[in-house]
C-alpha cells in the first residue's frame, strides 16, 4: 500500500486556544490525513513572515485578526509559488462568498469537527493546482502590496505608495523612502484600487492623495508644451500624456 505523503500545514489564528485546538485535531486525524505542522501565527503579517522560509501546502486561516486579516493574507499568499491551498477556519459565516472568490479549498465554521477538517484536507489532496489566472479577481482591495527581495517578503502599505509605474515586466511602486519591484499588472492594480490611484500615462498611476500640483512645460520654438504632475515625497514631476490630460483634470481638478 502506497504511503500518503504528509501535507505541510501552517495555522493562522489570533487566539492561542484556537491554534492549539487545530493542532490537536491535526494530531487526532493523523492516521487518515498525515500532516506536518510547520508553524503557527497570530495574524496575517506574522504568517507571511513564517512562510517566507517554511514551505506550506495548506494554510488553516482565521478571518477576523488584527494587523492583517485572513482575507488579505490569503490574497498575498495566493501569489506565492508554489501556491499554498487555503482553508478558512472562522466563527463567522458571512465571509464565505469572499473566501470562495479567493479559491479557498473549504470554509470551516468553529468549533471545527475532526471529520470536517479531514474532509477539507482530502480536498487538498485531490484538487488541481490553482493558477494565477484563477486568483486575479480580489474580493476587496488589499491594504498592502508585497515585494519579494532576496527571499524576503516586504509588505508595502497601499497608503504609502505615491505612484506605480510599469517598466518592462515589472511594476515599480514608489513610496517616500524607496522603490519596490512588484510582479503585478498595472491594469490589475488600477482595477483593484480605482479610488486610490488615477492613470496619468499608459505606464503610470499616481496616488490621488499625493498630488500637490501641476506644471506645464514650454514647447520648443513656441510649440505646444505638456503637463506634468507634482507629488508629495518625490522630487521629480511625472509627465501626463495628452491622451490622459482631460481625464486627469476631471479627476484631480487640474
Amino acid at each position: 500500500m502506497e504511503q500518503t505523503v504528509p501535507l505541510n500545514v501552517v495555522i493562522v489564528d489570533d487566539e492561542a486556544p484556537a491554534r492549539e485546538r487545530l493542532r490537536d485535531l491535526l494530531s487526532d486525524i493523523a492516521a487518515e490525513q498525515p500532516t506536518r505542522l510547520v508553524g503557527m501565527a497570530g495574524n496575517g503579517i506574522e504568517a507571511l513572515r513564517l512562510i517566507e522560509n517554511a514551505r506550506a501546502d495548506v494554510l488553516l486561516v482565521d478571518i477576523r485578526m488584527p494587523a492583517m486579516d485572513g482575507i488579505e493574507f490569503a490574497q498575498h499568499a495566493s501569489r506565492l509559488e508554489p501556491h499554498p491551498h487555503i482553508i478558512f477556519v472562522t466563527a463567522y459565516d458571512e465571509y464565505a462568498v469572499q473566501a470562495f472568490d479567493l479559491n479557498a479549498i473549504d470554509y470551516l465554521l468553529k468549533p471545527v469537527r475532526a471529520e470536517r477538517l479531514s474532509a477539507a484536507l482530502d480536498k487538498v489532496r485531490r484538487v488541481a493546482p490553482v493558477t494565477h489566472e484563477q486568483i486575479d479577481t480580489f474580493a476587496e482591495p488589499r491594504r498592502h502590496l508585497t515585494c519579494s527581495e532576496r527571499g524576503k517578503i516586504h509588505l508595502i502599505p497601499i497608503s504609502d505608495v505615491v505612484y506605480l509605474k510599469a517598466e518592462l515586466k515589472y511594476v515599480t511602486a514608489r513610496t517616500g523612502e524607496r522603490e519596490y519591484l512588484l510582479e503585478e499588472s498595472l491594469v490589475q492594480l488600477e482595477q483593484e484600487f480605482p479610488e486610490r490611484f488615477v492613470r496619468i500615462h499608459r505606464n503610470c498611476l499616481v496616488a490621488r492623495s499625493a498630488v500637490v500640483g501641476f506644471e506645464r512645460s514650454v514647447g520648443e520654438e513656441g510649440g505646444e508644451g505638456h503637463w506634468s504632475v507634482r507629488l508629495n515625497h518625490v522630487p521629480e514631476a511625472l509627465p501626463i500624456s495628452r491622451r490622459q490630460w482631460a481625464h486627469v483634470r476631471s479627476e484631480l481638478g487640474g
